[in-house]
């Protein structure tokens, strides 16, 4: 595959994690443990495997376990040495040598486009990835790998995009596109939460994005919106009138792990393909009498 053309990436984390409260009142929404792992390490993984090479974690008040989850723990080392628990000590030094993170703090929740735009003294001038780690996304070409092959092709930005029919369409923005190939369309406009009778499209964004450096013009540009935030969407709508931008049809299955009904299917399934429980759990499952 060569030299990756996309070596960093921007993982906002600074939101409060409303839809989980209480669990969230003191820990971050991303450290919650999807089966035996927080969701933010496998969408670290994911990127670590598609080649990425610099994680920029954004973060915000009551974040501090992300960053000390990917921090070397010597006493928890020394303890697990102690015991004999080599398993366990071999995944977490594994965890702190998985790469090298960088943390920047956004003092305020003003959205996604703000939590980007802070990103930028560290991204510089050079195109980068965004990920948001309510999607986990489960594939067999890591969901980033495949999109950083669409920009390789077409040298533009691209955000992940997926099926919706019916009305959950407004929960998301919404592309105005033409395809261009399999899976890739190129997008003339964008939509955010547009009602089901006026989505351009049924395709969604999800939380994949590569992006090129002058979308922090058009951040700076954006107007907040009613809730005083910075909507990566607008920035991303007024770009796409200026140069080529695509989306991109990606091969995989996507939990909505920001939800808790999708958390729990996320649960379910991950705990399924878990080589430890999974055949206990699937007898579990079959056991249990589950009524209308």
């Amino acid at each position: 595959m060569g030299e990756n053309t996309i070596r960093k990436a921007v993982f906002p984390a600074a939101g409060l994690g409303t839809r989980f409260l209480p669990a969230t009142k003191a820990q971050p929404k991303e450290m919650l443990p999807l089966v035996d792992k927080p969701l933010i390490q496998y969408v670290v993984e994911e990127t670590l495997a598609s080649g990425i090479e610099q994680i920029i974690i954004v973060t915000g008040r009551g974040k501090n376990a992300i960053e000390d989850h990917f921090d070397i723990s010597y006493e928890l080392e020394h303890l697990l040495q102690e015991r004999g628990k080599l398993k366990e000590l071999e995944e977490i030094r594994r965890i702190s040598e998985l790469t090298q993170f960088a943390y920047v703090r956004q003092k305020k929740a003003l959205g996604l486009g703000h939590a980007v735009l802070v990103a930028r003294d560290w991204v510089d001038d050079e195109p980068f990835a965004v990920l948001l780690g309510d999607d986990i996304i489960d594939a067999d070409v890591p969901c980033l790998r495949q999109m950083i092959e669409v920009f390789e092709r077409y040298r533009a930005p691209v955000v992940g995009v997926m099926p919706i029919d019916g009305p959950e369409i407004s929960r998301f923005g919404v592309i105005r596109a033409e395809p261009v190939e399999s899976d890739v369309y190129r997008i003339s406009d964008m939509v955010e939460k547009p009602r089901p009778e006026e989505a351009p499209s049924n395709l969604a964004i999800i939380g994949r994005y590569i992006l090129t450096p002058d979308i922090f013009v058009e951040l700076e540009r954006t107007q907040p919106d009613i809730r005083g935030e910075i909507q990566l969407t607008d920035a991303m709508r007024a770009l796409a009138r200026q140069r080529p931008f695509y989306g991109y049809r990606f091969k995989g299955r996507r939990y909505d792990c920001g939800d808790k009904l999708g958390f729990l299917q996320a649960t379910v399934e991950f705990a399924l393909k878990h080589a430890d429980i999974s055949q206990d759990f699937r007898r579990y499952l079959k056991n249990l009498q589950l009524e209308e």
